[in-house]
């Protein structure tokens, strides 16, 4: 068993506790769809001891004196008539409060884990499965709150079933006796729909998250497992937990198939057993005919509020699992500080930013220290290509000057303010990163390159101008407003990396980071890029470059050799080839490797200067 089955043995507390919650957030919306509930339920019972007045009042003396007074029936009419409007009244609120306030709770939540999301630093996202983190948002939001909906009708029926009880023991102490004799048996069998439920239930919902996690993983990965051949492989991975939980889910409808009968048949049985009583009763002369009728009325309107209890109930284990798992997301630590610091080009100042690095490291697990004592500084303006071999901690490095995470030892400063001391929102405003793998949205150009921001399209084609990308989207049929599909699969990978970089330039940050955003774009149009970055002018931002061709590296003012998570050479790009045979070997291998490689690149069309290359 799972800790969220061993957990789940006390969810009938845990259960309510999670309600409480809810009520103590929405007591308005509770108050009013439980009102709702408590009229249904007293009109309810009326409708009992409507029955039982027009038995003794109107039936039995219309078999005595052989017709019916039309007074008479007018009056059972209206009582019937009254007490149905107000119970739809009753039924409204119910439902209608509860639906507010599961829905209202609903969308606090997702909210809530949304923001947590946000907040929580990359390395707490990189230890989490994206499809877990669907699952914490989606499924698990929705079985927490699951309960809301019976809630109001439990608690309105609990009053429905008190009343009716008072009704009963009013009407005939002995039948009423009788009666609620199967109230024991009732709690007896939902005690053992509890136990028997309750395991099988938990692991339903720690199901539905796996399910959620692999279906996420596939189609994530869709490229490879068409390109592998891992079709059926993959089918089978996601199949295997698919029958698992429809067979979890079946036996927990079996035992709920088995419970719902046996609960419904109990009362019945007790209706003949008062009725059989209540016959010998009536023919001694110790009760009337009516108040058999009220009380064998009454016995089956008390099972009803039971059933919605045990409905209740049976919801508590899912519900408990989905908000046990919420919580450990918003329960979670690592938020990052921030400070009341600003940044940004004041006055006459350049509008690139000085970076300093100043004896940073850092680790993504106890022992594993990737980057140790790196240091180095930037000139406002000026471009720094890192150069390094794979896993020198190149990438990371990247990570940490956009603080997506912070160094363990050490600082980075930008205009001499530490990263950590920026107001949350300021480092956004002035620093842009572009992986080498781009992300794009199911949206036009426009909207991948702004994000929503209000943009001035004239700043849009700039942007793309000086990412070299305006020829190919202004070929496109509608220009801007041209839809890209989902990641942008209309476009090659070049492409997309230049989209990606306007996106970047639209916000004309003061610090450009680029993690081999060029990678897939031939080495012309990279050269004309970098060149647009470089604004002689002054007004250009600082960039650092994550590069491997030579003809990349060449065009920085300076070049940062990491070796082994360590700084271990600076100097421009010929004078690290004349002194150090190890940077040497690494530019000069990766050249060699690809030296006439036709796959390299996005030259089916740049090389020609037409930007034309747009698949369809």
């Amino acid at each position: 068993m799972t800790d969220e089955q061993d957990q789940g043995r006390g969810s009938t507390t845990a259960g309510f506790g999670v309600l409480w919650v809810a009520i103590k957030r929405e007591p308005v919306v509770f108050t009013l769809s439980t009102l709702g509930s408590v009229l249904f339920g007293a009109l309810t019972v009326a409708d009992a001891w409507v029955l039982g007045w027009a038995t003794d009042n109107v039936v039995l003396p219309a078999f005595e004196e052989g017709e019916v007074g039309g007074d008479m029936l007018l009056a059972v009419l209206a009582l019937f008539l009254g007490v149905a409007l107000l119970r739809a009244v009753g039924i409204v609120a119910r439902r209608l409060g509860a639906g507010v306030m599961q829905y209202r709770m609903q969308a606090h939540t997702r909210r809530a884990v949304t923001r947590q999301y946000l907040t929580l630093p990359m390395e707490w996202h990189q230890r989490h499965p994206t499809g877990q983190l669907l699952s914490n948002a989606n499924a698990d939001v929705e079985a927490a709150w699951g309960p809301i909906a019976p809630l109001p009708m439990a608690v309105g029926t609990v009053a429905m079933m008190v009343i009716a009880v008072i009704q009963m023991l009013l009407a005939d102490l002995v039948l009423a006796m009788v009666g609620l004799l199967i109230f024991p048996a009732v709690i007896v069998v939902n005690i053992a729909y509890q136990r028997l439920a309750q395991g099988w239930m938990t692991r339903a919902q720690q199901l539905r998250a796996e399910v959620s996690e692999i279906a996420h993983e596939s189609f994530d990965g869709a490229m490879v497992v068409k390109t592998l051949g891992r079709e059926s492989e993959e089918t089978e991975r996601f199949a295997a937990r698919a029958h698992e939980l429809r067979d979890v889910a079946i036996r927990a409808g079996r035992i709920r198939a088995a419970f719902d009968p046996a609960l419904a048949a109990l009362p019945n049985l007790g209706v003949l057993v008062v009725l059989a009583v209540g016959v010998s009763r009536v023919l001694s002369g110790a009760t009337d005919a009516g108040d058999v009728v009220t009380v064998a009325y009454l016995l089956t309107i008390v099972s009803f509020p039971i059933r919605s209890i045990g409905w209740l109930l049976g919801e508590f284990p899912r519900s408990v699992v989905g908000y046990r798992r919420v919580r450990r997301v918003l329960d979670a630590t690592g938020e990052m500080p921030y400070g009341d610091r600003t940044v940004g080009a004041a006055g006459g100042a350049p509008r690139g930013a000085a970076l300093s690095v100043e004896r940073v490291a850092y680790s993504y697990a106890p022992g594993q220290r990737l980057l140790r004592d790196v240091t180095f500084d930037v000139a406002p303006g000026r471009t720094v290509a890192l150069v390094g071999a794979t896993a020198s901690g190149k990438s990371t490095l990247t990570a940490l000057l956009s603080r997506l995470v912070d160094p363990d030892e050490g600082r980075i400063l930008l205009d001499g303010t530490d990263l950590r001391d920026l107001a949350r929102g300021q480092l956004a405003e002035a620093v842009a990163v572009v992986a080498q793998t781009p992300f794009l949205f199911d949206d036009t150009v426009r909207g991948n390159v702004t994000l929503g921001a209000d943009v001035a399209d004239e700043v849009v084609w700039a942007a793309l101008r000086a990412a070299q990308a305006d020829g190919f989207v202004a070929a496109l049929d509608h220009g801007l407003d041209s839809r890209l599909g989902e990641r942008g699969t209309s476009l090659s990978g070049g492409q997309r990396q230049r989209i990606s970089l306007a996106r970047a330039l639209v916000r004309r940050p003061r610090l450009l980071v680029l993690d081999d955003a060029t990678s897939a774009v031939d080495p012309e149009v990279e050269a004309r890029i970098l060149a647009a970055l470089r604004d002689e002018s002054g007004d250009g931002p600082t960039l650092v470059v994550v590069a491997y061709r030579k003809a990349t590296i060449a065009l920085a003012d300076e070049v940062v050799h990491l070796s082994g998570g360590r700084v271990a050479d600076r100097g421009t790009h010929q004078e690290l080839l004349a002194r150090s045979p190890a940077y040497a070997r690494l530019v000069n291998a990766y050249e060699q490797e690809h030296d006439g490689d036709p796959t390299v690149g996005d030259t089916s069309a740049e090389t020609s200067g037409e930007d034309s290359e747009v698949r369809t």
